[in-house]
C-alpha cells in the first residue's frame, strides 16, 4: 500500500574503507516508501554508491541502524556487471522461468527484453560488450516483482531510445525505486523525490531535477549567500528549464510563479547572434563539409552519397541507436576515418579538437594544474577570459585538488581533466563523443555554462537527452538508411519517427505465446476525480505558501520579542509540515490523473 515504509536509515554513518578520516555519510536518517521514486545526485566520490549499498544491505554501516520491511524483495543493479563464466543471456535474465512459454506469456518479461534489445538469448555473456552486459544486468534487476528496485547508473550505455523506454517502464511499476544517475532528463521524467548527497549529509527535496534546481536557487536567494557564481549558475539553469520544452508532469502554479519571479532578470543562456559573429570571425565561411560522401562499415552503408555542411557557430547534436555509426561519422568529419566515396573539405582556419572515449593521452607524471597549464594558462570564452585554475575549478577541481598527481585521479576525474585540457586549447571546432560519461550533475551544469559562451562550431554525440537539448540548436539522426536526417522537432521527433516506423526494439519470440493487451490501471472516471483532487490540493498549497510568507514577515517584525518568536516559529514549522504533506498528496493525485 502507498505510504508503507520499505527501508529506514537512522543516524547512519559510513567512511571510505581503510580511511576513517574520509566520511561519506554522517548521521544520515531517511526512508523509502512503497511507490516512491527517488533520484540520488551529488559529486563523484561524494557517497552516492555507498548510500545505495547501505540501503540494499550490501554494506553494513559504520554507525547507526538500518531497518527493512519484513519479507522485503529487493533488486539491486550495481555499477559492475558480474556474471558466471560461460553463462548464457537466458541463464542470467530468465533463471526464474522454467520454460520459454512462461516468460513469453508474461507481458512484463516481454517488455523488459524488448525494451533493452535482448534478442539473442543463447549468446554467452563472456562475448558481450560492456554496453550489452549492462543491459543484461539491468534486465535481471527489472524482472520479477521486487518491492524496491535500487539502480546505480542504469542509463549508462543506453541510447536515447533506451533511456526513454526505461523511464516509461519505471513509471508503470508500483514498487519503490532509488536510482543514482547523472541523466537529468531521466531524473525529471521518473523521480518524485531527489536526495542530494554532499559533505556526509543527505538533503531531501520533493520532485525531480527541475524541482531540485529551483530549491537550490531559492535556498541561495533566501540566505543571500556570498557564493554568487554558483547562485547565478543555478538561476541561469532554472531559466533555461522554464524556457525549454514543458516538463513531463505539471507543476503547482505557486511553484511556477515563484520560479518565474526568481529568473525574471536572467538573460537567455547564450547570445546566439554575438556568438555567431565571434565564430564567423574565427572560422570564415567554410568549416567542415562532407560532399557526396559514402561511408561503409563492413557490408553496411552508413552514408550513401550524402552532402553535409557545418557552418560557423553551428551547434549540432547527433542521435541514433547504439551501433548506428555516430562515432564513425565523427571520425569521418575529423578525417581520421577516410571516406569510401566523395570528399571532405576543411576550412583553412579550422582548429579542430575532439573529445574521445580514450583517456590514454593524459600526462600521469604531472599534477592536475600543471597538466592544464601545459596546454595554456589562459583561455577566452566569448568575452570572458579565464585562467587555467578557474577553468579547472569550474569542471570539478577545487584549488586543493588541483595539486593531485594525475596518476591518482579517479576515472571521472580523468575524464574531467581531459575535457579541461581540450577547452584550454581554444579550438574553434569541437567534437564531443559521449561527453557526459563519468561526469556528475554539477560538473555537467558547469560544462554547459562554459559551452554557452564558447564561440565556435560544436558537434555532440550523447545519449544524455538533457545535454543535447541544452547546448545544441540542431539535431540530426542516423536511422540506418544511409542518410543524415535533420530533425526540426529535435529528440521528440526522433522518438516519434522510430515508434512510427515500428523500429523500437522487439522482444525475442518464443513458442506461440499470445501477447496480452495492456490494460489501463486507472479508469477515465478515476482520472477526472484525480484531476479535481489535484486542483483542490494545489489551491491548498497556495494558501499554505502565502501563510508561510506572512509568518516569515511576522518573524522579522518580532525580532526583539523572544516569546513571540517562539510562538511564530512553532506555527511556521506546523504550516511547513502541513504543506509538505499536501504536496505529497498532490504528487500522487497528479500521477493518477496522468496514468
Amino acid at each position: 500500500m502507498a505510504g508503507q515504509n520499505l527501508v529506514n536509515l537512522e543516524n547512519v554513518s559510513a567512511h571510505v574503507p581503510g580511511d576513517a578520516s574520509r566520511v561519506l555519510l554522517d548521521g544520515v536518517s531517511l526512508g523509502v516508501e512503497r511507490g516512491e521514486r527517488v533520484g540520488v545526485v551529488g559529486l563523484n566520490g561524494g557517497g552516492k554508491t555507498t548510500l545505495l549499498e547501505v540501503l540494499a544491505g550490501r554494506r553494513a554501516p559504520d554507525g547507526g541502524r538500518v531497518s527493512r520491511l519484513g519479507g522485503l524483495k529487493l533488486a539491486y543493479l550495481t555499477q559492475g556487471d558480474d556474471f558466471p563464466a560461460g553463462a548464457r543471456v537466458r541463464d542470467v535474465v530468465l533463471a526464474d522461468y522454467a520454460a520459454d512459454h512462461e516468460w513469453a506469456a508474461d507481458p512484463k518479461a516481454r517488455d523488459v527484453l524488448g525494451g533493452l534489445g535482448l534478442r539473442d538469448l543463447e549468446r554467452t555473456v563472456d562475448g558481450l560488450s560492456g554496453g550489452e552486459k549492462r543491459r543484461v544486468a539491468l534486465a535481471r534487476a527489472l524482472l520479477g516483482e521486487p518491492d524496491l528496485v535500487v539502480l546505480d547508473e542504469p542509463t549508462n550505455h543506453l541510447d536515447v531510445e533506451g533511456v526513454s523506454w526505461l523511464a516509461e517502464h519505471l513509471l508503470s511499476r508500483r514498487c519503490g525505486v532509488v536510482v543514482v544517475t547523472h541523466d537529468r532528463w531521466f531524473l525529471d521524467a521518473v523521480c518524485t523525490r531527489t536526495w542530494e548527497v554532499a559533505n556526509g549529509r543527505v538533503e531531501s527535496y520533493l520532485g525531480g531535477y527541475q524541482d531540485w534546481v529551483f530549491a537550490r536557487a531559492e535556498r541561495a536567494r533566501q540566505a543571500d549567500a556570498a557564493e554568487m557564481r554558483r547562485r547565478n549558475l543555478a538561476r541561469k539553469e532554472l531559466a533555461w528549464l522554464r524556457r525549454g520544452p514543458p516538463a513531463r508532469t505539471s507543476k503547482p502554479r505557486y511553484r511556477i510563479e515563484a520560479a518565474e519571479a526568481l529568473i525574471a532578470d536572467v538573460p537567455p543562456p547564450r547570445n546566439t547572434v554575438e556568438l555567431l559573429n565571434f565564430a564567423t570571425n574565427r572560422l570564415g565561411r567554410t568549416v567542415l563539409e562532407l560532399e557526396d560522401a559514402t561511408v561503409r562499415i563492413g557490408d553496411r552503408t552508413l552514408l550513401d552519397r550524402q552532402t553535409w555542411r557545418l557552418g560557423p557557430g553551428d551547434r549540432i547534436g547527433i542521435v541514433g541507436v547504439n551501433g548506428s555509426g555516430k562515432t564513425t561519422l565523427l571520425r569521418s568529419l575529423t578525417g581520421e576515418r577516410p571516406l569510401d566515396g566523395g570528399k571532405r573539405i576543411e576550412g583553412k582556419t579550422v582548429q579542430l579538437a575532439q573529445l574521445t572515449q580514450d583517456l590514454g593521452d593524459l600526462p600521469k607524471d604531472m599534477r592536475v594544474l600543471e597538466a592544464v597549464e601545459a596546454v595554456a594558462k589562459y583561455v577566452r570564452f566569448g568575452k570572458e577570459e579565464m585562467t587555467a585554475s578557474q577553468v579547472a575549478e569550474r569542471l570539478g577541481f577545487p584549488p586543493a585538488r588541483q595539486w593531485t598527481p594525475v596518476g591518482r585521479l579517479s576515472g571521472g576525474e580523468r575524464r574531467r581533466l581531459q575535457l579541461t585540457r581540450l577547452l584550454m586549447a581554444e579550438p574553434n571546432v569541437l567534437l564531443l563523443d559521449e561527453p557526459t560519461n563519468d561526469l556528475d550533475v554539477d560538473t555537467l551544469t558547469n560544462l554547459e555554462d562554459l559551452l554557452d559562451g564558447w564561440p565556435g562550431t560544436l558537434v555532440v554525440v550523447s545519449h544524455d537527452r538533457y545535454l543535447t537539448e541544452r547546448v545544441c540548436d540542431t539535431v540530426v539522426a542516423l536511422f540506418g538508411d544511409g542518410k543524415i536526417t535533420h530533425l526540426p522537432g529535435g529528440i521528440e521527433e526522433y522518438l516519434r519517427r522510430r515508434a512510427a516506423a515500428g523500429t523500437p526494439t522487439e522482444a525475442p519470440q518464443a513458442a506461440s505465446a499470445p501477447a496480452p493487451k495492456a490494460a489501463s490501471t486507472v479508469s477515465a472516471a478515476e482520472q477526472r476525480a484525480a484531476r479535481k483532487e489535484a486542483a483542490r490540493l494545489e489551491r491548498k498549497m497556495e494558501q499554505l505558501t502565502k501563510r508561510e510568507e506572512q509568518l516569515h514577515a511576522k518573524l522579522a517584525e518580532a525580532a526583539t520579542d523572544p516569546q513571540k518568536l517562539m510562538e511564530l516559529s512553532a506555527e511556521l514549522k506546523s504550516v511547513e509540515t502541513e504543506r509538505e504533506a499536501v504536496e505529497l498528496e498532490w504528487l500522487e493525485a497528479a500521477e493518477r490523473a496522468e496514468a
